[in-house]
Formats: structure tokens, sequence, C-alpha cells
């Protein structure tokens, strides 16, 4: 058959649409779409800390259980902690303003820093801080408690409210802060989550150091009777279960880096 009289083949409409591909574990997420869902998580977290407000009996007497369950176990007592720091007013000062000023703004920092310096790890750490602050935020609706600035049995003061600077007005007229949501203590919690992403993300030897960060914040709160020992340790207990489920890419790993391994979850970025 000569080639003019080959049939035609139809001509199709349209062309093929080829699937989007899908971005790579390194992409960086667009800029709007992160800051609009970090805009709505700390929107939901803070109406759903003064929503758990106003159970005040409650949260005395979980205040009274968790002080009675950490001299059963024989933990260190934080007032022994405050006593020392009260020694020096340089160090109250200090200790209280690292609380005021420090939280919020070393998350927000960290997240851009990593957003742009490492958006691979930025997806795995935007997981952690969300599955970590939500499931603190269950914590504070279902177990309201009063820190032990609030519980006279402590024999602790507010150094806030007596040194200054302080951050909480009276409890009672407080509309910007649920006051009675001490447990877990997400100062601490997300100071170890920002140490955890340094330490996974840097290449330096010295990124270990970034570990003082939440040793530093576990014991300012304390000392400030802000945060008993034990709302550390469960938004440690919280993180430790977000990072055995969300890993982060394998590609992103070195061997000995924190979430290094294989997993079910691994991948998750």
């Amino acid at each position: 058959m000569r080639l003019l009289d080959r049939p035609s083949r139809p001509a199709r409409p349209f062309p093929r649409l080829r699937g989007r591909a899908r971005p790579s574990p390194g992409g960086r997420p667009r800029p709007v779409r992160e800051l609009l869902l970090i805009a709505a998580l700390f929107g939901v977290y803070k109406l759903g800390r003064l929503l758990s407000s106003g159970r005040v009996a409650e949260a005395f007497g979980n205040a009274r259980r968790v002080w009675d369950l950490e001299r059963a176990l024989e933990l260190p007592s934080e007032t022994g902690v405050q006593h020392g720091l009260l020694h020096s007013d340089l160090l109250v000062h200090a200790a209280n303003t690292y609380y005021a000023a420090v939280h919020f703004p070393a998350m927000a920092a960290f997240l851009l820093w990593i957003y742009l310096r490492r958006p691979g790890h930025y997806r795995w750490v935007r997981r952690i801080v969300v599955a970590l602050t939500g499931a603190g935020l269950v914590l504070h609706l279902v177990v309201p408690l009063a820190p032990p600035r609030m519980l006279t049995a402590t024999g602790m003061i507010d150094t806030g409210a007596r040194y200054g600077p302080a951050v909480y007005g009276a409890p009672q007229t407080d509309t910007m802060a649920n006051q009675y949501a001490a447990m877990p203590s997400l100062h601490i919690g997300w100071a170890a989550v920002i140490a955890l992403g340094l330490v996974a993300a840097s290449r330096t030897r010295w990124r270990w150091l970034w570990i003082l960060h939440p040793v530093a914040t576990t014991m300012v709160v304390v000392a400030t009777a802000n945060h008993y020992w034990l709302d550390g340790v469960v938004a440690l207990a919280l993180l430790a279960v977000a990072t055995a489920f969300l890993r982060p890419p394998r590609e992103l790993c070195r061997p000995g880096d924190p979430g290094a391994g294989t997993g079910a979850g691994q991948g998750a970025g």
C-alpha cells in the first residue's frame, strides 16, 4: 500500500493530559499555604485553650493529685529549684524574660529557617508540630491543671507577677490565655521539637548543643512555677510517639540522625 493510500487516524479533540508530577520530598511548599496552615493551627489552639477554661475546681483538684504523685515518685522538688533561682535578682529577671519572650519567637524563627534552608526537613517538622500541638490541646481539654504558682501546697510564688516581666493577668479576668492548661508543657515540647529539627537538619558537629534549649526551657518553666516536672514528661512522651510514627523521608536521613531507620511511618514528609 502506498503511503498516500493509508487511512488517516482521526484527530483527537484534546491532547492527552499528563498527570501532574508529585513534588519531591525536598521541594519547598508554597509559602502562602504554609502561612495559612500555621495561622489556622494557632487559631484553633488558642480557641481550644479558651474553651477549656472555667473548670477551676477540677484544675486545682488535678494539681493536688499531680503534686502528690510527684512526691510519691520522689521527684526533685520544684520548690527547691525556685529557691535556687530566687538567690539572684538577675537570674529571676532572666528566667521570667526567657519564659515570656522565647517560646513563640523561637518556634517562628526555627520554622522560617528550616523552611528556607531545609525544605525537605520542614515538611517533617511541620507534621511533628501539628501532631504535638493537637495532642497537647486534647489533654488541655480533658485534664485542666492549675500551675504550681497557683497551688498553695507547693510553697512557690509567681515570679512573673512578683518580679516581672509578667505574662499573665489575673486568671479571673484573663481572656487571652487559659491559665489552667499546664499539662502538657508546650514550652518544653516545642523547645524539644526545635532541638530535634536542628540536630537532624544541621551538618555541624556542634549541632548537639541545641539540646541545651529544651534543658534550659525545662529549668525555666519549673523555676518560675509555671509547670510541674510531669508536665514536661508528658510533653516529651507525646513527642516521642509523634516521631515514632512520623519519620523523616529516608533520603534526608544520615546514619545516627534522630528518626533515621526504617519504620511504618518513614517517608511521611
